[in-house]
């Protein structure tokens, strides 16, 4: 059993399909959850509103610094934070443009970048409490740890193994503090959009969502007590 003790943890994303299922796998462990969302609340489709555990704050884009930072200030005694905000783009080379490579890149690694940042400056604000250190955890894609599956996807594939790099690199330097940073690369999850996308495809081979989020609980917890590095493999039977 995971348990956060109330516990304050980021989750960016936490209004999409994946995040949905992070947070409410983080809430029945105890953890009070922050969700830092561009939309404006009438366009938020969260229905977080009756839950006094789960906050979101409105107007914030993860990849700008400014933002970033005001937003992760606001967060009291920060004890982990969860990045899900990203995007996907298919193209061949020849297709793909120089802003659709940075679009890429700014979504998935620098949107990382920035809220690792800020998520650590938190973290060491915290003070003296429960617990020592702190937890990252980051999502990465197959093609991170396999590139040649990133055919026909490159800048995607390249933005998802920055982010792999990003969390190897990050957890060596925080090991003394005790911030473990961690990833998952899973291939395709099973959610309505990708449903939508390849109707041919067999469902059930897909990780769901409720499966991965209990593995980014896990490493989010204050019960994983060593496993810093990883850039976890979450295939499912694909």
């Amino acid at each position: 059993m995971i348990a956060f003790e109330g516990a304050h943890v980021v989750v960016t994303g936490g209004t999409g399909t994946l995040g949905g299922a992070v947070v409410a796998a983080l809430r029945a462990a105890g953890a009070t959850c922050h969700i830092p969302s561009r939309d404006k609340p009438d366009a938020d489709p969260t229905a977080y509103t009756d839950d006094p555990a789960i906050i979101t704050a409105h107007g914030i884009d993860v990849t700008d610094e400014a933002s970033v930072t005001n937003f992760y200030r606001s967060v009291p005694r920060l004890w982990g934070s969860v990045h899900l905000t990203g995007g996907f783009a298919m193209a061949p080379l020849a297709a793909t443009s120089a802003a659709d490579f940075d679009a890429q890149y700014r979504i998935n690694a620098r949107s990382c970048f920035l809220c690792t940042q800020a998520a650590v400056a938190g973290i060491r604000a915290r003070g003296p409490g429960r617990a020592t250190g702190g937890r990252i955890v980051n999502v990465a894609a197959r093609p991170a740890l396999e590139p040649r599956t990133g055919a026909g996807m490159a800048a995607y594939a390249a933005s998802k193994a920055a982010v792999a790099t990003l969390t190897q690199a990050l957890a060596e330097e925080l090991a003394a503090e005790e911030i473990w940073v961690n990833a998952v690369a899973p291939s395709i999850i099973d959610t309505p959009v990708n449903r939508a996308a390849m109707p041919q495809e067999d469902f059930s081979h897909w990780v769901t969502p409720a499966a991965l989020a209990d593995i980014i609980a896990f490493l989010a917890s204050p019960q994983n007590r060593a496993t810093r590095g990883a850039v976890l493999p979450v295939y499912g039977g694909s």
